[in-house]
């Protein structure tokens, strides 16, 4: 039992001032370490981030459809966030605020309860659609009514629990690798940190992978209910 609270304490947010949570202050940081970079137009650093976001807007902009030319500014930020707090993670002694539901809930589900409320209000009958693949035989479509309303309230939850389990998963297994080192000989050392030289790399792409996961599929939530 021991072990496991010293495993997960790198997740929980211990460190406090009258009951405020400094350790979700690690989601501000990105304002310390970007706009300088900014300011030194054209840099290589801001080049690179244009062509991802311009990459990003391009793809939500088809997946959106011509009906929502601005919409894809509100899923290229999302993706900008979440990139970003993953890789701080990846830094000793930064707390991992996307590794939290608290988080991932906090971004997850205001946008899928605007994107029902507004598709309900004014695309009632193509919302009723939906629940209806074509194609059901009739026997089977208030089951598939059921199944498709499940579906679509598990979304939020889905969306939070990839992000969140993903960031735990890589994090667990650097810290459980880490934990052995003490008791291994020189040999073996050099290669657990070959090991988690490898891990990390994996972690930084896990982290842009899964930002770029929850963008998209955010982006396809809302072009259903258009």
């Amino acid at each position: 039992m021991k072990m496991m609270t010293n495993l997960f304490s790198s997740f929980d947010p211990l460190s406090s001032i009258m009951n405020l949570s400094l350790n979700w202050l690690s989601t501000l940081l990105g304002l310390l370490f970007i706009p300088y970079l900014f300011w030194f137009v054209p840099s290589r650093w801001s080049l690179l981030w244009s062509m991802i976001t311009t990459t990003l807007h391009k793809e939500f902009k088809t997946l959106l459809g011509p009906a929502n030319p601005g919409g894809t500014i509100i899923f290229v930020s999302l993706f900008s966030l979440i990139v970003f707090n993953n890789s701080l993670g990846l830094l000793p002694y930064v707390f991992t605020s996307t590794s939290h539901l608290t988080m991932t809930l906090t971004l997850a589900l205001p946008l899928w309860i605007s994107f029902m409320v507004f598709g309900w209000l004014h695309h009632t009958q193509h919302m009723f659609a939906h629940l209806v693949p074509t194609g059901t035989p009739g026997p089977l479509m208030p089951f598939m009514v059921l199944i498709e309303t499940v579906s679509n309230i598990i979304r939020p939850g889905t969306l939070a629990v990839r992000l969140a389990a993903n960031m735990i998963a890589g994090h667990l297994l650097l810290t459980l690798l880490s934990s052995t080192g003490p008791s291994l000989s020189t040999s073996l050392v050099y290669l657990l940190l070959i090991s988690q030289i490898l891990l990390l790399l994996l972690e930084s792409a896990v982290a842009v992978i899964q930002s770029y996961v929850f963008a998209v599929l955010s982006t396809l939530y809302a072009s259903e209910v258009n």
